[in-house]
């Protein structure tokens, strides 16, 4: 299992987990061990409640296909365990993005007294400005 929310959890039996050789530098062993992690999660399918699929769906991120599959490549660590706890921690961190429900922002107008200090500084900026020039005789 893996916990989401205190209420929410994804089962193993959901999240696809299958091991690859990793890329880049590593020498012999690179070649022969397959200790990269590719995980695939589908999220259609998924025991997620409708809200959190409906905007992980509508989330722009390139880990996740037309298709609604949430695909993660771990391969920063040497070992098998450590790339699969992380490619797990970055689908949790991916899932509870969601569960955040983003403030409404309201416009607010800038009060009477913060116009007339603004202008009042805009003058006195303008008045050392002026001083500046050519002295007339």
């Amino acid at each position: 299992m893996l916990p989401i929310t205190q209420s929410v959890s994804l089962s193993d039996d959901e999240i696809e987990l299958s091991a690859i050789r990793a890329q880049g530098a590593g020498g012999q062993n690179v070649n022969k061990v397959s200790s990269a992690i590719h995980l695939r999660f589908d999220i259609n399918n998924s025991s997620l409640p409708s809200v959190y699929r409906e905007r992980l769906l509508e989330l722009k991120d390139k880990r996740i296909t037309k298709d609604g599959f949430i695909i993660i490549k771990a391969q920063q660590h040497r070992t098998q365990e450590k790339n699969k706890a992380a490619a797990l921690a970055r689908l949790q961190e991916l899932i509870r993005s969601i569960t955040v429900v983003q403030k409404i922002r309201r416009e607010t107008k800038p009060t009477k007294g913060a116009k007339r200090r603004r202008v009042d500084t805009k003058t006195q900026r303008g008045k050392t400005k002026a001083l500046r020039g050519k002295p007339s005789f």
